[in-house]
């Protein structure tokens, strides 16, 4: 399980991919201000979505028509703040874990009060209404006439699909006399429509179980019943991995992540967090919450909860919590919660995060395409990425459930901001815990799924269709950042051409949700009532908490002080048996286990799907010894927590 942002987002066809930009996203430095625009103008460059092309221009939208914008602030020294959030973050460098405070950052690479000043006296003079003014950015509305006037460019309507949206003729630019003050401006666009309106939150998604015969632990009950694959009898899929049995995979030992906060960042909120998180740490052994250890910072109020489908994201908040617990039980968690899908009220709790330095270690569980990212937007969220990284915070972000992207997309691509240069992202696993807590292997996240048939000999067109997998690949706009060169073979970066590009994940952890994680949360049931119930899970969406965890640990072993932006600790580290080198037949055959589900997803009364899940098949990504695009370096073995120590 994965939360997605694709189809509530303004952004280009599923099919397309963003060209690259000379220099730009090579590390998240801001290529928006580019010298060739209009006289005595900067341009702002991506403010023109790719989909707005003279073969679907419409004619000029009414300027009378309204816009609500977002001009994201460069800050003193933009080029500075990459610059020392590399160095900073580099082991080998001498500036490494010479983190500044919130307020030290501020003052280093924010923006003044005069840029701030003189940036919103710019967007009045056009006639536009300042609506807010943060650290990062003046929102603004005003009319299409008033925008133009401001941005530089007209604003048409042009054709996208079946429907029409507003988009910038041309890149948008800011007057040169601003002196590089303005980063980007997003919303010029209105792809898809805005909800104006306060949503209040829906009540928790219907009730979704597993059937069973479960194993306990990998290979502890095998499908003798059922016919063969792979010329063996299968286990049946585990109920779902605890934290005890994390822990012992990936080295916890006796760390917890005493003293280490961790953050979760998701849209909405579920109201029964707290009361779940409770429940499941009894049932299943984990530590007792202490008062204080789960809080949350929510936004006022929320949107679009209808679009996003509010609801399915408590699912998501509800095992990221659960996951980070279990993996690092004395950790202190806060959930930062968005008022919705989009990608400003994402920025805003990303921001919001270091603005108040709320954690060192930040796990993000949602995402979408490239192809759907414009640079403007990725430099908006690089540039948070950034003073995060001089901060001494590390986000970690999912890096996606469905592969290369091809089945879903037509388009082999990557996810983002998975493909940011300064996050970690994480890709998936599929794991196998033995008796006793033993690690056995793992393969990399990628099932293929083939039904029984009706006379129950035989798996139907056996292995089956692809279903999903852990997301990676090369990525088409961002350049192969320093810490990859000499790990990331050759192949891989420079699979989209001749340059070396940003590949994706970095490490990886358990994702299959056919060796998922057990989870508990409120839902509602068909008689309408809403109870605790549990559930294995699984999506890299899994794997982001895992990581965040393990590095939770980490952190303490280093003795509490932060370890930031991670990237280049965990390169740092790579072809040691600290981690576990992650290929698809670890036992030199292929391996799959066999499933039984509910088919109204709730009890048997509408009959059984029984089905053989085949492991390590992940589109046309691979496992394989070394660097890979599916499990990155591969996956924390013991030893990599106490590591950090030095």
């Amino acid at each position: 399980m994965r939360s997605n942002r694709a189809a509530v987002r303004a952004g280009v066809s599923m099919a397309a991919t963003l060209p690259l930009l000379a220099g730009a996203l090579a590390l998240g430095i801001p290529a928006a201000h580019a010298s060739d625009g209009p006289a005595g103008r900067d341009t702002l460059q991506g403010t023109k979505p790719l989909w707005a092309t003279a073969g679907a221009d419409k004619g000029a939208t009414a300027d009378s028509s309204r816009v609500s914008a977002r001009v994201y602030l460069a800050g003193r020294d933009a080029a500075g703040l990459a610059a020392y959030a590399e160095a900073v973050s580099d082991p080998s460098s001498a500036s490494y874990g010479k983190y500044l405070t919130a307020r030290q950052a501020q003052a280093r690479f924010g923006a003044t009060k005069a840029q701030v000043a003189e940036v919103t006296a710019w967007l009045k003079s056009a006639g536009l209404t300042v609506t807010g003014t943060g650290r990062h950015y003046v929102s603004v509305t005003g009319e299409v006439a008033d925008a133009e006037k401001a941005f530089g460019t007209q604003l048409h309507n042009y054709a996208k699909g079946k429907k029409t949206y507003r988009a910038p003729a041309k890149a948008a630019s800011a007057p040169a006399g601003l002196n590089g003050a303005v980063l980007t401006v997003t919303g010029l666009d209105n792809a898809p429509h805005k909800v104006d309106h306060s949503d209040t939150l829906p009540p928790p998604d219907a009730v979704f179980r597993n059937a069973g015969p479960f194993s306990s632990y990998y290979g502890s009950k095998t499908a003798t019943t059922l016919p063969g694959a792979y010329g063996t009898k299968v286990p049946y899929a585990v109920k779902g991995y605890t934290g005890k049995q994390l822990r012992a995979a990936y080295g916890a030992g006796k760390a917890t992540g005493k003293g280490v906060t961790v953050a979760i960042t998701d849209a909405y909120a579920s109201p029964t967090i707290a009361a779940d998180a409770a429940t499941y740490a009894t049932k299943h052994g984990d530590a007792t919450y202490r008062g204080g250890q789960l809080t949350q910072v929510l936004p006022g109020q929320y949107t679009r909860t209808e679009e996003c489908g509010a609801a399915g994201w408590y699912g998501e908040e509800t095992l990221d919590v659960e996951a980070v617990h279990a993996v690092a039980p004395a950790s202190d968690i806060v959930y930062v919660g968005a008022a919705s899908c989009y990608d400003d009220d994402l920025l805003d709790s990303l921001g919001k995060i270091v603005d108040g330095h709320l954690a060192d270690i930040v796990s993000n569980s949602w995402g979408d395409i490239e192809a759907n990212q414009t640079p403007d937007l990725a430099a908006a969220y690089d540039q948070v990425f950034q003073l995060g990284a001089i901060e001494g915070i590390g986000f970690y972000f999912s890096s996606g459930d469905n592969g290369d992207e091809v089945a879903n997309t037509g388009t082999k691509q990557v996810d983002t901001p998975a493909n940011s240069a300064w996050v970690t992202a994480v890709g998936g696993t599929s794991l196998a815990v033995g008796k006793g807590d033993t690690y056995k292997w793992e393969t990399g996240w990628g099932t293929l799924k083939a039904t029984l048939s009706d006379d129950g000999k035989s798996w139907t067109d056996f292995p089956g269709a692809y279903t999903s997998g852990a997301g990676g690949g090369t990525s088409a706009t961002v350049r192969q950042p320093f810490y990859q060169r000499g790990v990331v073979p050759s192949g891989l970066a420079k699979a989209n051409g001749r340059r070396a590009m940003r590949t994706v994940p970095d490490i990886a952890a358990i994702a299959d949700p056919n060796t998922g994680f057990l989870v508990g949360q409120t839902q509602t049931f068909p008689d309408g009532t809403q109870r605790y119930d549990e559930y294995r899970i699984g999506g890299t969406s899994l794997a982001s908490p895992v990581i965040a965890g393990v590095q939770a640990l980490a952190q303490q072993a280093r003795g509490g002080r932060p370890i930031g932006f991670a990237n280049p600790a965990i390169y740092d580290r790579y072809g040691t048996k600290l981690y576990h080198d992650v290929t698809d037949r670890p036992t030199g055959r292929d391996l799959a286990v066999a499933r039984v589900d509910f088919v109204n997803a709730f009890d048997a009364s509408e009959g059984l799907l029984t089905s053989v899940r085949s492991l390590g098949k992940d589109s046309s990504l691979k496992a394989v010894r070394g660097y890979d695009d599916v499990t990155g370096v591969g996956s924390p073995a013991p030893g990599y927590v106490t590591s950090y120590r030095r």
